[in-house]
C-alpha cells in the first residue's frame, strides 16, 4: 500500500470515528461514555437509541483497531 493511500484511508478512517463519536453522544445524550465505555449503553431505556449506541461503539472500536495497525 503505498503513501498516500495509507494517508487517505487514516483520513477516512477518522472521518468514521468522527461520525461514530458524534452518534454516541447524540444516543447517550451525553459524553459519560467516553468514559465508562460499553456498559453506558445499558441503561438506556429506548432499545433503538441502545441498538444505535452499540452499533456506533462497535464502528468507533473496529475504527481504532485498524487506526492502531496502521500507526
Amino acid at each position: 500500500m503505498s503513501a498516500v493511500q495509507v494517508k487517505n484511508l487514516n483520513r477516512r478512517l477518522d472521518n468514521l470515528a468522527n461520525e461514530a463519536t458524534k452518534e454516541l453522544d447524540k444516543a447517550c445524550g451525553n459524553e459519560l461514555w467516553k468514559n465508562i465505555g460499553f456498559e453506558a449503553f445499558d441503561g438506556l431505556k429506548d432499545a433503538e437509541r441502545r441498538s444505535l449506541a452499540n452499533y456506533y461503539y462497535g464502528m468507533l472500536q473496529t475504527v481504532r483497531e485498524l487506526q492502531e495497525v496502521l500507526s
